[in-house]
């Protein structure tokens, strides 16, 4: 670890490289005898909306579609971001599931993510700048597409239900 790099720092970035931090579990927390979730991801502050659309997805036809909204403002990182004391740029991001057994089980733990601060964080992007980003794939075109981002994708639910339960989300 650098000078001037918190320990907290390091475990999101470390996160974010793919070489996992120790004890998820333990930092995302359970309830411990009825107490509340303890919040030590590095999402920033923001807003999850939720709302059912009577349309269904590619892949999904008979079901309606739950739409997903993160909205995140423009802020200041914290010492969990890759520079401190620094803007970030937000992020508003619309997301879709399928209405229907798998798609409800995957939005609460969804929802458990994002209130645990585990589904976003700061990153600097490609182009050099800070901003709020997703650490799981979202399907962000209700009509499908060639993008990996769009639906259909047989194995996106369970493969999104695999990388929240690596965060300790289950």
């Amino acid at each position: 670890m650098g000078a001037g790099q918190s320990s907290d720092k390091l475990h999101c970035n470390r996160y974010l490289d793919g070489q996992g931090p120790p004890s998820l579990t333990q930092q995302a927390s359970d309830r411990v005898n009825g107490t509340s979730y303890r919040l030590n991801g590095c999402q920033p502050e923001g807003q999850m909306n939720m709302e059912i659309l009577h349309r269904g997805l590619p892949g999904f036809p008979n079901d309606n579609t739950i739409q997903i909204t993160f909205m995140f403002p423009d802020g200041i990182q914290t010492e969990k971001h890759p520079h401190p004391g620094q803007t970030y740029a937000g992020l508003q991001v619309t997301t879709y599931l399928p209405d229907n057994q798998k798609g409800r089980g995957l939005l609460r733990l969804v929802d458990k993510a994002f209130y645990q601060k585990l589904l976003f964080t700061v990153a600097t992007g490609k182009d050099g700048k800070d901003k709020v980003t997703a650490s799981i794939p979202l399907k962000v075109n209700p009509d499908g597409g060639s993008r990996i981002d769009d639906p259909p994708d047989s194995d996106y639910l369970e493969t999104v239900r695999k990388l929240l339960k690596d965060k300790g989300i289950e």
